[in-house]
């Protein structure tokens, strides 16, 4: 698989499953993870799965094998940093080598900042933000001595726009962006291959919204509108095999981060009368609910949430996102149309 970083002129050749890339997924237990792993797999890929939750891993590692994709499952907890490293040697004497590196691991806390205490935020904070930090100082150190490699951070439109009532989560996807612009400049300065992404994601239906801490009393969910988790995978398969800086997937993300660029203080009106009804539903929790905060649940939840009826399974901002250029070439096409027509 040969990479090059942004500003190089060199050609860049996709890899190819028969290759026998190797991807890292973090987080792939469940959700937007879970759907990824999926979406790499495919005969000749070899895909490792890291997460907590064991049986959502053996769960994944079923999907993935099926599709022909050989799996590796490692039980680790993101926010550990020696789990983390230990989970990259492994992938690296089975396989030889880390291809793609995906941070997607994350916990959240719905609640407001007077109802937190340290360790909560603490805690949500070590899994999302430095469990990413972890995973990238992995990814690279087998990268550079290779000068290949992608790493993928699954970000939100919540890194540029926070909302109320998830503060830790939001104040982490803010520090992993300030991270990730830093790793940039840097891998530009040594003239790197290692190319770095970012995926900028807007609401999924996935099951985070079942097992977050509640302290709210209600159970949570997604600020509409809400897509699949399959969307946001098929972006972060795409933004590996890509040279963008960042991809923004669903119109909300796309509408949020500008919105803030040009009307932060009118952002805060709107979102303390609606960022509350929106992501809380009048049903109560249910008082057996698992929180996955500091122990995983004990179950294999697929990718998605419960909100499938209501989840869209496309995005007209994404397709026109993934094919720009034939979309840009169209257009020149059809006004050198125009203008023959008029002479």
């Amino acid at each position: 698989m040969t990479l090059r970083n942004s500003g190089t002129s060199r050609k860049r050749t996709e890899p190819r499953a028969q290759d026998g890339e190797v991807i890292v997924v973090t987080g792939a237990s469940g959700g937007i993870g879970r759907a990824t792993a999926r979406a790499f797999a495919r005969p000749g890929a070899r895909i490792a799965l890291l997460a907590r939750g064991e049986r959502g891993l053996e769960g994944a590692r079923e999907e993935i094998e099926s599709a022909g994709a050989t799996a590796l499952v490692i039980p680790t907890d993101v926010a550990d940093e020696n789990q983390v490293e230990a989970a990259a040697a492994r992938v690296e004497q089975e396989w030889g080598r880390i291809d793609v590196w995906v941070n997607n691991a994350m916990a959240t806390i719905f609640g407001p900042i007077s109802a937190l205490n340290g360790g909560q935020v603490k805690r949500a904070t070590e899994v999302t933000y430095l469990g990413a930090v972890y995973g990238t100082l992995s990814a690279l150190k087998r990268m550079r001595a290779r000068n290949r490699g992608v790493i993928v951070q699954v970000g939100s439109a919540l890194a540029y726009r926070a909302i109320p009532l998830q503060a830790p989560y939001c104040g982490a996807k803010h520090a992993l962006r300030g991270f990730t612009d830093s790793l940039r400049s840097e891998l530009l300065h040594d003239r790197s291959n290692i190319h770095v992404t970012m995926v900028i994601l807007s609401a999924f239906n996935t099951p985070q919204f079942d097992w977050a801490l509640d302290l709210v009393g209600k159970r949570p969910m997604p600020v509409p509108p809400i897509f699949q988790p399959e969307i946001a995978a098929d972006a972060i398969v795409w933004a590996a095999r890509h040279r963008r800086r960042e991809v923004f997937v669903g119109w909300p993300a796309v509408k949020a981060v500008t919105a803030n660029k040009m009307f932060p203080g009118w952002l805060d009106h709107v979102l303390a009368k609606e960022g509350y009804s929106g992501q809380i539903t009048a049903e109560p929790s249910p008082p057996d609910a698992c929180a996955n905060l500091y122990e995983p649940c004990d179950v294999n939840p697929g990718a998605h949430g419960r909100f499938d009826r209501e989840a869209r399974r496309s995005s007209i901002q994404w397709s026109l996102t993934r094919h720009r250029s034939l979309i840009a070439g169209g257009c020149i096409a059809v006004l050198a149309a125009l203008v023959a027509l008029r002479r």
